[in-house]
This record gives C-alpha cells, structure tokens and sequence, in this order.
C-alpha cells in the first residue's frame, strides 16, 4: 500500500515531471524516475505500487497545480462571459509555463492508463463552464460546455507546438462561444 505524502513522494512527483517533459509519457519509466531522483528503486515501491498509480498521480498533481493557478488568476467573478475569457486566457497562458504540459495535455489523450482521468477532468471543467455559458444564454450550455472544453485543449496544443500565445485562435473561441463579441480583439488577451 503506497505511503501517504511525504519529501520521498514529493521528489518522485518532480523528478516525473522533469523526466515527462524531457522523454514523454512513453519514457516515463520507473527506472528514470527514480535516477533522475536520485532514489533507489525500493524507494519508488514504498510510495507507489506500479507504474500506473505513478502515473495517476503525477496527471493529478499536474491538473490540481493547473487548476489552482486558473482559479488564482480569475479570482471569484460571477458566472458569465467574463469569468468564462479570464478562465480560457489562465488557462492557456498556464499551459504555455506549466512544465509537463506536452505529456499532460497531447499524450495522456492516448495513455489507456489515463482515459478514465482525461475524461473525468473535462467532465469537471465543463461542469465549472456551464454556469458561464448559460449566462451568456446558451440553450444547452452543458453541450456547449464539452465542446468548449475540446476546442481550448485544441488550442492549448497548437499554442504548445508553435512555441506561444496564438491570439487568432483565442480571439476566434470567444467569438464562435459569444457572437456579441465579434470584433473585440481583446477576448482573450495575452499578457
């Protein structure tokens, strides 16, 4: 049975996410975790049964520290187009600094031991969007809200790949999301 949190745990958890930004998931193996942290092999086995429980977490703990840096950023506004622009921007410019980022958003769509977390996440996400979308006066705004969902990962991804902020691309997902603002250039403004 894995240890709770502790400075072991925490040093593996690192040392995943330097070795998932460098090599992949697919280089993700329990032999570079614990090299690159400096631990013997047992040391892993105390904390983690396997290399899927690994992996769960570290997707975890990179999705939490995302998602604590978006709601740090947007603050408390209340549900509508407001909160819906400040929480894409957050999150596109966390994606862009977040180390891990590649592994976490492109691979783990194909990772089978991260399916069931991939989706239970955007399940969540557009739970949290649907109160904006139906703000703005959406009819179904919990099928707005998955669709929503994919064409930010979407555009985190090719932000990712190109080496930043694509501002045609957040500009045109407030427009398709808010017909209102169409014209307004500074729906998701790149800080």
């Amino acid at each position: 049975m894995p240890r709770p949190a502790e400075p072991g745990r925490s040093a593996l958890l690192d040392a995943g996410a330097v070795v998932a930004e460098r090599e992949g998931l697919r280089g993700l193996s329990i032999n570079a975790v614990v090299a690159t942290a400096g631990m013997a092999k047992g040391s892993f086995y105390h904390h983690f049964s396997d290399r899927r429980s690994y992996v769960i977490a570290l997707h975890r703990r990179y999705h939490d520290a995302l998602t604590a840096a978006i709601l740090a950023d947007i603050g408390d506004p209340a549900p509508g187009m407001n909160r819906l622009r400040a929480g894409i921007a957050a999150y596109l410019d966390a994606c862009l600094h977040t180390r891990g980022t590649k592994a976490f958003l492109a691979q783990s769509r194909t990772d089978t031991d991260l399916l069931d977390e991939v989706h239970a996440r955007n399940r969540s996400v557009a739970a949290f969007i649907e109160p904006d979308l139906g703000a703005v006066g959406w009819p179904d705004p919990a099928a707005v809200a998955h669709l929503v969902v994919a064409m930010v990962a979407e555009i985190a991804l090719v932000e990712l790949y190109a080496g930043g902020p694509q501002q045609n691309l957040r500009v045109a997902v407030i427009q398709m999301i808010d017909p209102d603002s169409r014209g307004d250039a500074r729906s998701v403004h790149v800080e």
